[in-house]
């Protein structure tokens, strides 16, 4: 029976130590030539608030696997909205899933669209856009001491009496121990500020309260240069990533998931001296 050896943990002092390291694969990584090889791309395209973060949901929820994989469908989906997402999703009817006939990414169907759709046009129905319905997710997150992510999930899949019940699995709930990677990372391009990449058209909360977005990538160099001591990718390795990462930069750990992304699978590295555990 092999048995792992417990992960070391990066003290304080060497961790402000590769700061400087990781803060220049951010730079070199979040530039503007990022765009066009990831799902953000989609956000880029359009200039009205409302059909920037409904391009940047649908983004964000088929964001897994290979990125130009996630392009071309996430492209596919748009073209057949006619690449005006808020019109098509608030003229939605019955009629209208023809359009979505033969669409397929991964585990997602027609049937999902279809429900995501319904549940978004309710929210636009009921707020004002779609930030007023996280900023209420949130408040409502702090009131009853819970993760807000999980109430956007109940309150998302309570928007519409017409959606599947697979399509749940398609929007993560932090209090079943997810990640919620595809979230944060929406959350990271509709939130921070002063970014070449990311869009900051929100204001409800502040880039501090942002998780890293958790992938395969962040979490194998993660354990590697020693940032979390968990073997789980779970909710609870997530935070404690960020609060490792928030020592180095309080007002904005999520940046750090570019420098982390591009170790990862753009080839960047660190020197070997960084390296705490074999993973």
């Amino acid at each position: 029976m092999n048995i792992r050896p417990p992960l070391r943990r990066r003290s304080n002092s060497t961790l402000m130590e590769l700061k400087p390291f990781l803060d220049k694969i951010n730079d070199e990584v979040e530039q503007p030539n990022y765009i066009q090889y990831d799902p953000v791309q989609f956000m880029h395209m359009f200039t009205d608030k409302k059909d920037i973060e409904l391009a940047g949901f649908f983004a964000a929820t088929m964001a897994w696997g290979r990125r130009d994989i996630v392009v071309t469908k996430v492209d596919d989906l748009l073209k057949r909205m006619n690449y005006r997402p808020f019109e098509f999703v608030m003229s939605y009817e019955q009629k209208d899933f023809i359009a979505l006939k033969g669409f397929k990414h991964r585990t997602f169907k027609p049937v999902d669209i279809h429900g995501l759709i319904l549940a978004l046009q309710n929210i636009y129905r009921e707020y004002s856009d779609f930030e007023s319905f996280w900023k209420t997710c949130r408040y409502l997150g702090f009131k009853q001491k819970r993760p807000f992510l999980a109430i956007f999930h109940e309150r998302f899949f309570s928007m519409s009496s017409d959606l599947a019940g697979r399509t749940r699995k398609h929007v993560s709930d932090p209090e079943k121990g997810s990640t919620c990677k595809r979230l944060y990372m929406y959350l990271r391009w509709t939130v921070r500020k002063n970014s070449p990449v990311d869009l900051g058209i929100w204001n409800f909360m502040e880039p501090s309260e942002l998780l890293v977005p958790f992938d395969v990538h962040v979490a194998r160099q993660a354990r590697k240069y020693g940032l979390i001591t968990r073997r789980s990718d779970d909710w609870k390795t997530v935070n404690q990533l960020t609060e490792t990462l928030s020592l180095m930069n309080p007002d904005d750990p999520a940046r750090y998931d570019y420098a982390l992304f591009g170790i990862g699978a753009l080839d960047y590295s660190l020197p070997k001296r960084f390296i705490l555990n074999k993973v």
